[in-house]
């Protein structure tokens, strides 16, 4: 993969209630580069709420927020470190 490539991580947090949904999105983002694409996949009905606000925190895109194979899937862009 080129240097400079746009990574895409999934990140399972399913099972898991607050705050571990959102720890495994902090874990991921810290080893994410600017331009990089996280998939956080919840069943916590918080982390709606929790991916929003961290989101807006970090100055980070949150791109889609959808319920998906009784899955939350969040997709966010990391636009800023």
């Amino acid at each position: 993969m080129d240097a400079g490539a746009t990574r895409r991580r999934v990140v399972d947090a399913r099972d898991k209630s607050c705050p571990g949904p959102i720890t495994d999105l902090a874990l991921a983002y810290r080893r994410s580069k600017i331009g990089d694409v996280i998939e956080l996949w919840a069943t916590d009905p918080g982390v709606r709420a929790d991916v929003r606000a961290w989101a807006a925190k970090t100055g980070n895109e949150l791109v889609s927020l959808e319920d998906k194979s009784g899955a939350i899937v969040s997709v966010l862009r990391i636009l800023r470190r």
